[in-house]
């Protein structure tokens, strides 16, 4: 009954969290659609890559909970494809929203080579387990632009407001335990961009760190323009950070070489 009413909680705070994040971002556009901005362009963005994990080091509950690695004491068990869709509002030459949506989940399987305590659960040495992580993210971002060189050198600072919903599985047969975590994180946005001809070189990141846990989104890459409303491009991205808590200690670093495409309308 404990955990009917706690999972009952769960969606409730969800709900509420989706809400409140779609009702800012509506509330937003429909500000500063009302002061009739001439310059409203709207940018499709989608990318994709290969991942390369280097470390998911976890231990839930903190205390108690056995500490294992995700990427040195499992393999990865299928393929993983990432993807990161995201629409931006540029309401004037300086000032843009984006709106992201970026799943994220990775299985894992190992025999596992020592003793397992995962939440209310006890896995022996040698069983077969299999391991879920995943972290989907929702993030909603203003950003400032500054012109530092005419229009081909360009810097920008700002906020994002990021919503995550994660989750680490474990199960063997009949065994299966998992821990949820959903919750608001603030982070600091950083953009410079330097365009060339038809060529656009692009740094880009959100990112806090402080007291119990860290967030990091970080990318660089190089852009291409194929006429005026398409652009290819490709570049390196890294993810890193965690939470270091009561009820939870887990911190992960992932690099990804990405690739993508930008539309505008």
């Amino acid at each position: 009954m404990d955990n009917y009413k706690t999972t009952r909680s769960n969606h409730k705070t969800r709900r509420r969290s989706l809400l409140s994040y779609f009702s800012l971002w509506i509330a937003c556009y429909a500000v500063l659609s009302s002061g009739g901005c001439l310059y409203a362009q709207f940018v499709v963005s989608i990318e994709s890559g290969v991942p390369f994990q280097t470390y998911n080091e976890v231990g839930i509950p903190n205390e108690t909970g056995t500490r294992f690695d995700l990427v040195k004491d499992f393999e990865t068990d299928g393929m993983v494809i990432p993807l990161r869709v995201r629409l931006e509002y540029k309401f004037s030459k300086k000032n843009q929203l984006m709106l992201l949506y970026a799943p994220l989940s990775v299985s894992y399987i190992s025999d596992i080579p020592f003793d397992i305590r995962f939440m209310d659960t006890d896995f022996s040495s040698g069983q077969t387990v299999e391991a879920l992580y995943k972290f989907n993210s929702y993030r909603l971002t203003y950003r400032r632009l500054f012109s530092v060189s005419g229009e081909d050198l360009q810097i920008g600072a700002g906020l994002t407001a990021k919503i995550r919903d994660a989750r680490v599985q474990l199960s063997s047969g009949q065994l299966t335990d998992k821990k949820d975590d959903f919750g608001f994180v603030p982070l600091i946005h950083l953009f410079a961009t330097y365009r060339f001809g038809d060529w656009q070189a692009v740094f880009e990141a959100d990112g806090l760190a402080g007291g119990p846990g860290r967030a990091f989104d970080i990318y660089s890459g190089i852009g291409r323009n194929l006429g005026n409303n398409f652009m290819l491009k490709v570049g390196y991205r890294l993810l890193e950070g965690g939470a270091d808590v009561r009820d939870v200690y887990n911190f992960t670093l992932i690099h990804f070489a990405s690739a993508g495409i930008e539309i505008k309308f």
